[in-house]
């Protein structure tokens, strides 16, 4: 098994950047709780150590409580702990990540239209997208969790 794997931010660090500030420009459209929620929740569903790891301390440094944190990798079972709005995202972004042969369902996109408008629905997808590309990134390149 090879470990040393290349680092794509330090290779092409100018593509970083440019990801980075498409991320910023898109938190602009997105609550941080919302966004927060859905990169944990797709970085649990890549199997991304590193991200997972990332986004819950940054869940919990903006105020998420951990039991929300804990519960994200079954939220569909977790009843009223998520709001409406955030099930919606959520399950947009099960559907998005792992994305099958008929794509994105018409119930769960027209559910994520109930609660974002045509701007938060577009920077969602938007979101849910790019962290499928870092989850995929860090994952191939295989960026450890630091023990802390």
């Amino acid at each position: 098994m090879a470990e040393n794997r290349v680092l794509w931010a330090k290779k092409v660090p100018q593509v970083y950047k440019k990801l980075d500030e498409v991320d910023q420009l898109l938190a602009e459209h997105l609550d941080i709780t919302v966004l927060e929620l859905i990169k944990l929740r797709s970085s649990v569903l890549n199997g991304c150590a590193y991200c997972v790891d990332l986004h819950t301390r940054r869940a919990l440094k903006e105020g998420e409580s951990q039991q929300r944190l804990f519960l994200v990798p079954t939220w569909y079972e977790a009843g009223e702990i998520f709001t409406p709005r955030e099930r919606a995202a959520l399950a947009l972004t099960d559907e998005m990540t792992e994305m099958g042969e008929h794509g994105v369902s018409d119930e769960t996109y027209d559910e994520a239209a109930e609660h974002f408008d045509e701007t938060e629905l577009a920077a969602l997808m938007s979101a849910i997208a790019m962290i499928n590309l870092y989850n995929r990134l860090a994952v191939t390149g295989r960026l450890h969790v630091k023990k802390r």
